[in-house]
């Protein structure tokens, strides 16, 4: 069984960096690999994977020593499940509001005797049976971690509840989504939004869970990250490359 590096790298406290992708080629994972990056998030939510798409993506990265994160569309349990049973041990939900939402996650995502997860081990998480029951199903609950996206001001308003759900490992907090629930949407770095998010991170932190965010510069970067956040996704590889390409093209075409 594959170590989950990024579980690991988040217990002993330490900052992960890595892109959220939405380009489907196996490459990207690879240059992200080598690009130093800790994770790559493969962005079902807003990208246009399949199952089968992530699954190319997810052998990739592992291939190159970086941990694969799946963002998932929704909180679902059939879903969720073909996700894990492709090998994926990161996992990333979106839109949970309340305690009920991560009641509903950690059922999906673990087996019995602390969820509801469907049992099969003929899947590539169990290495098509390499891995015997007994392995798979007793360990398979300890090996993958989940993250939360609190994406509104009912979310922020419930955290103090949802941090307490055994098996949620990562506090994400959508800073785009929230600042449209302030009223100032797309305004990332207004008060309210900045002020909210402070205010999460100290809540998750006092429970012993660590916290995620997005950002676009490194000095934003670094600023969450002396504010306590751990799990940092820096941009997104479309827009990366946008930003590198018109560079250049600046540059050239003066």
């Amino acid at each position: 069984m594959i170590k989950n590096i990024l579980q690991n790298s988040l217990k002993e406290g330490k900052t992960v960096v890595g892109p959220f992708c939405k380009l489907q080629d196996p490459a990207i994972a690879e240059i992200a690999a080598l690009s130093g990056f800790d994770f790559i998030i493969i962005d079902m939510e807003h990208g246009p994977y399949s199952v089968e798409s992530v699954q190319n993506m997810v052998r990739a990265a592992e291939a190159r020593g970086i941990t694969p994160v799946v963002r998932v569309t929704e909180n679902s349990e059939t879903l969720i499940l073909r996700i894990l049973d492709i090998g994926v041990r990161c996992i990333q939900v979106p839109q949970i509001c309340s305690k009920q939402d991560a009641d509903k996650l950690v059922k999906a995502i673990k087996f019995y005797p602390k969820g509801e997860r469907g049992m099969c081990r003929y899947v590539r998480a169990a290495e098509y049976t390499n891995i015997g029951p007994t392995d798979h199903f007793g360990k398979a609950n300890d090996s993958v971690i989940s993250i939360i996206h609190i994406e509104g001001m009912e979310g922020i308003n419930n955290l103090s509840e949802i941090v307490k759900v055994d098996g949620i490992d990562v506090i994400f907090l959508g800073p785009y989504d929230l600042s449209q629930s302030c009223g100032v949407p797309g305004e990332v770095d207004h008060p309210k939004v900045v002020n909210a998010m402070k205010e999460a991170v100290e809540v998750a932190k006092k429970h012993g869970k660590a916290v995620g965010t997005f950002t676009e510069s490194p000095e934003k970067a670094k600023m969450w990250k002396d504010i306590g956040v751990q799990y940092i996704s820096y941009a997104v590889d479309v827009g990366l490359i946008m930003n590198a390409f018109k560079y250049i093209t600046s540059k050239l075409k003066v």
